[in-house]
């Protein structure tokens, strides 16, 4: 090996990305069919996110050297990277093929499984390569994540422990021992788990998020409503879409149960305002929480941009239908009491929106966010324009088709930002 490429390997793994490359392109200069560099390159680009470039260079590499398990390897890693799973997991099985006794190999074969939600294969991959090599920290780190999907935590923290005995300056590791506490239910140890992480590599965005969860499960709301979203998280889409229409459908029954039976109705509708609270929670309740650490110290610190842009578009959601609602309470005109609702609906689908992901979901919510929008404005308009007080004025009737085409799409939101929300955005 060269001292070149023994150099851009190590400013890799520092993850000095830039200096990387060069020393990576000043090895190509001289020697432009230098399969090796061709493939770590790959690599370094991919974590640029120069996603086009690294897809290229990993394939030139695999033109090069079809028999070099390096290339097969960069290219998986690139890949899945780019959430193409199926071709990342072709990727890695022909380097297993071509070298069997690579734990690195597993290790990027179980990340994948993981990412393509197979934990039982995920924890089959990361055995396989602790067989091969029992210190190897990625197939450690994803075995203990897979026990954690299937519900073995103390299996988990066993093994995360034993990673930790034998690297304790290891980011990932003490970001992943955190992710375990919190599906414990225990967010003040996880917490001291992510400020270590992060002491240890500022830049670990799988820890930052985790300290702004363990902050946010302090309170005991949001504790119970951060465990359902990791068990959904351990599910499958099939799962989590038959839990989501079975609550629907229970909720409706429940509904039916109650006008048949008035006497029942004292006993039933206290649960279905239960059920109506726990889905405005699911949708909003992560900015909510989040607007909340705004007036932490530490929390404002902790939040991403875009958690701290949710959290504020929430705040004015919220805040203007609270507004209108004292206005209205005030004259009582009922003009007011309808902005006030419509601005306080709007929390959802905007704050849905701006937790989605980027691409093509977020432009699809974004697109059922603003006609949301145009219909209640359409719908306020017409009556400041045409204020008769008449029911069959043109301002009350287009005003009343915009509110019902309003109340039905936001209904069948959800189901929308359900199904946008699963989908894998491949990059």
């Amino acid at each position: 090996m060269s001292r070149n490429l023994e150099r851009a390997i190590l400013l890799y793994r520092q993850d000095r990305l830039d200096l990387a490359e060069k020393e990576l392109r000043q090895i190509l200069v001289t020697n432009p069919h230098h399969p090796p560099a061709h493939a770590i390159l790959a690599m370094c680009l991919s974590d640029m996110e120069r996603f086009e470039e690294a897809t290229s260079e990993a394939r030139h590499a695999i033109h090069l050297a079809p028999d070099m398990p390096l290339g097969h390897y960069a290219l998986a890693y690139v890949l899945n990277d780019r959430e193409r799973l199926e071709e990342a997991r072709e990727a890695i099985q022909e380097a297993i093929r071509l070298e069997p006794g690579g734990a690195e190999h597993f290790g990027l074969l179980a990340t994948i499984e993981l990412s393509r939600r197979d934990w039982s294969k995920a924890l089959a991959a990361a055995e396989k390569g602790l067989e091969l090599d029992p210190e190897d920290l990625q197939c450690t780190n994803v075995r203990a994540m897979a026990l954690v999907k299937l519900g073995r935590n103390s299996e988990a923290n066993a093994t995360i422990d034993a990673a930790l005995e034998r690297d304790p300056e290891n980011a990932i590791t003490h970001a992943n021992m955190g992710w375990t506490l919190l599906h414990r239910g225990d967010p003040n140890k996880a917490m001291g788990h992510f400020r270590e992480a992060l002491r240890l590599d500022a830049s670990l965005d799988f820890a930052r998020a985790g300290i702004v969860e363990a902050m946010k499960a302090r309170n005991i709301i949001y504790r119970w409503l951060l465990g359902y979203f990791l068990w959904m998280a351990r599910l499958s889409g099939k799962a989590q879409w038959g839990i989501i229409i079975g609550l629907y459908v229970l909720a409706k029954v429940l509904n039916g149960v109650a006008k048949a039976n008035p006497v029942l109705a004292p006993y039933v509708f206290p649960l279905l305002g239960l059920y109506m609270l726990f889905v405005l929670l699911i949708w909003i309740g992560s900015p909510l929480f989040n607007l909340l650490l705004r007036f932490n110290r530490f929390g404002r610190l902790a939040l991403s941009q875009e958690e701290i842009t949710a959290a504020n578009w929430l705040a004015v959601c919220l805040g203007g239908g609270a507004l209108f609602a004292v206005v209205y309470f005030l004259t009582y005109n009922t003009f007011f009491l309808l902005v006030a609702i419509f601005s306080g609906t709007m929390a959802i689908p905007v704050s849905v929106t701006l937790r989605s992901s980027a691409g093509w979901p977020r432009k699809v919510l974004w697109a059922y966010t603003l006609i949301l929008a145009g219909l209640g404005t359409v719908a306020f308009l017409t009556l400041l324009l045409d204020p008769a007080d008449s029911n069959t004025s043109t301002g009350v009737r287009v005003c009343g088709i915009c509110i019902v085409a309003y109340l039905i799409g936001l209904i069948l939101f959800q189901w929308v930002a359900n199904a946008v929300g699963m989908a894998r955005v491949r990059r």
